[in-house]
Order: structure tokens, then C-alpha cells, then sequence
């Protein structure tokens, strides 16, 4: 079974609590060019589709960010979320070469 996610780009100066009243995840994925990284959304409904079947460090996932042409494999680095609600706050994907 194939996972993917579709990220985009998240502006500057956009506040986390803002995109998560939007809907929207912010997320940042490093490794995929040397040691620069990037800043990015992910749908609040996707991502929590994507981390019923993920497992952190584990599950090579399908990375796709049509802003910046990318796409990849990445895996799930961190996962930080409210401690009992669950309620996601922010997720780091690494790039798997």
C-alpha cells in the first residue's frame, strides 16, 4: 500500500494557531536539498488519514509539494500533538534518498 500527502508552501509570516483554525497543519520537511528546509501545510483531515496507517520513524511515505516541483519519500519524524485531546499541532518529515 502506497501513502501519500500532498503539501504546500506555507508563507512567511503565517501563525500556526491561524492555519489551525484554517484547517491546515504546519509541518516542515528536512533534508531534501543538503540541509535546507522547508515550511509547509498539510490539511488537517489528510494528515490525520495518513497517520492512521503511518508509523513515526518507520513508514516511507510519498511526499508531493506542487509549489516547489518536489516530490519524494520522506518519513514521519516527529509528531507533536495535544497530550490527551490528540489534537495535532505540528509534523516533521525527513527525505529519504
Amino acid at each position: 500500500m502506497s501513502l501519500t500527502i500532498e503539501c504546500q508552501k506555507r508563507a512567511e509570516n503565517s501563525k500556526p494557531r491561524a492555519l489551525r483554525r484554517e484547517g491546515l497543519i504546519p509541518a516542515t520537511l528536512y533534508g531534501h536539498n543538503g540541509a535546507e528546509s522547508v515550511a509547509l501545510t498539510v490539511d488537517h483531515k489528510a494528515a490525520t488519514t495518513l497517520l492512521r496507517h503511518a508509523k513515526e520513524n518507520d513508514t516511507v511515505i510519498e511526499v508531493q509539494i506542487p509549489d516547489l516541483n518536489w516530490r519524494g519519500q520522506a518519513l514521519i519524524r516527529e509528531i507533536q500533538a495535544h497530550p490527551w485531546k490528540r489534537n495535532l499541532y505540528h509534523l516533521s518529515f525527513f527525505a529519504v534518498k
